[in-house]
């Protein structure tokens, strides 16, 4: 179960990568605000890193998004206790890492799309 957790939190930090490394600088850059995408290389020297090194962003994220599902997955019909008060934790815990891992991938797919699709 702690690596479940693990792996969740960081699946949603990669894909939040993702958008940092392709689909911010695409978007301000579209906008016409390549003065702010400056600055924020500038200020930010990890956006630039993480630029140069989208592949391996884009593996890490997608290898533990696909951890994760498996996960999701697994675990979608564990029992949970029968207290009223545990049951509900549970299953409202179960749906939001449903809806974070759904979030997740809406990120990565973003990121996908403005770093390999629409250059």
């Amino acid at each position: 179960m702690e690596t479940n957790k693990v792996v969740s939190f960081l699946s949603l930090f990669t894909s939040v990568g993702t958008l940092l490394c392709c689909a911010l600088p695409a978007l301000l850059v579209s906008l016409g605000l390549g003065a702010v995408m400056a600055g924020l290389a500038s200020n930010v020297p990890g956006l630039v890193w993480v630029s140069e090194h989208k592949i391996g962003v884009f593996l890490s994220a997608g290898i533990l998004l696909f951890l994760n599902g498996i996960f999701l997955w697994a675990s979608r019909n564990a029992p949970c206790p029968i207290d009223p008060k545990l049951r509900d934790a549970c299953l409202s815990g179960r749906r939001f890492s449903r809806n974070i891992y759904i979030f997740s991938l809406a990120v990565f797919a973003t990121g996908f799309t403005f770093a390999y699709i629409i250059r």
